[in-house]
């Protein structure tokens, strides 16, 4: 029995072992290990409840993908806020003395954590600003695709190849960013075609739209526009503007079927596409020169 009471006595020493003082109260090992529990419990069902937003609740009200991730994000945020602001109070832990310890963090931050603290604050202004949201198509420099996550330090992006491209936040904040589909996923699609100088304008139109309508991918409403952009070096310039919905994120696509359909049908109608083409004149002159150069 006198050993058992040895063991229990030591637990509690151990238990209750003084590691230092935070401010006027004692941070002891029991502190330590209920401050670990509790901070990993809230995050734990902070992130639970976000997913639970995301998954279950917002959809019962037709919330936007972009806008339900970022409200769920927002709310675990300020949860993780109050929760580390109650556990603190709840331990005694007095909150005056960790102002100290900001402000020693602080430096740091001064001296080695600037870009991490400009993408974190860079995340919030995304996810209240709104500029970007999971689902737009996006370019940004080199990089162009869907993004898919938008986290706190960072915000990732699916090129067409599949590849997860991680940008950081304040990249979105700093430099231009085209987003295709900040106000809804309905874009134009442009590109050229030629034509050659025998052929009718007015019919080449018929054709372009022709093939334009029949496509399932091009919208009907706004409806397909050929403009004739002028008088090129060896053909008559057209600019075919389709609106898709569907290839949104997939413009080449619908370039290349289309591509591929208006060579059929100017190949059945026997339209002449040009190609660059140079004639060389001699004058006499020059052929006296080179007579010369021979004799």
């Amino acid at each position: 029995m006198k050993s058992a009471a040895d063991l229990l006595q030591w637990m509690d020493t151990i238990w209750n072992f003084r590691l230092f003082n935070f401010g006027d109260n004692p941070f002891t090992t029991k502190t330590f290990l209920l401050l670990l529990l509790s901070l990993f419990l809230l995050f734990y069902l902070s992130a639970k409840i976000r997913k639970l937003l995301v998954d279950k609740i917002f959809p019962r009200y037709d919330i936007e993908t972009g806008v339900s991730q970022s409200i769920a994000t927002i709310v675990r945020y300020l949860l993780v806020v109050v929760g580390v602001i109650i556990i603190f109070q709840t331990m005694g832990i007095d909150l005056s003395a960790i102002g100290l310890l900001v402000g020693a963090l602080g430096v740091g931050i001064g001296f080695g954590l600037q870009n991490i603290t400009n993408n974190f604050i860079s995340g919030i202004i995304i996810l209240f600003e709104r500029p970007i949201k999971v689902g737009d198509r996006i370019e940004l420099d080199n990089v162009s695709g869907n993004i898919v996550n938008i986290s706190a330090r960072a915000t990732i992006v699916i090129t067409n190849d599949n590849i997860a491209v991680i940008v950081p936040n304040s990249d979105f904040i700093n430099s231009r960013v085209i987003n295709w589909s900040h106000n809804n996923n309905e874009v134009r699609i442009s590109f050229p075609i030629g034509v050659s100088y025998n052929e009718d304008p007015e019919k080449i139109r018929e054709l372009l739209t022709e093939v334009t309508k029949k496509n399932p991918g091009v919208l009907s409403s706004p409806a397909p526009y050929i403009l004739f952009e002028g008088f090129g070096d060896s053909s008559l310039n057209f600019l075919v503007m389709v609106w898709t919905t569907e290839y949104t994120d997939r413009p080449k696509i619908l370039k290349s079927e289309l591509y591929y359909e208006i060579f059929a049908k100017f190949k059945e109608h026997n339209v002449e596409i040009p190609f660059p083409q140079q004639d060389v004149h001699l004058k006499s002159g020059f052929e006296k020169l080179i007579d010369r150069t021979e004799n």
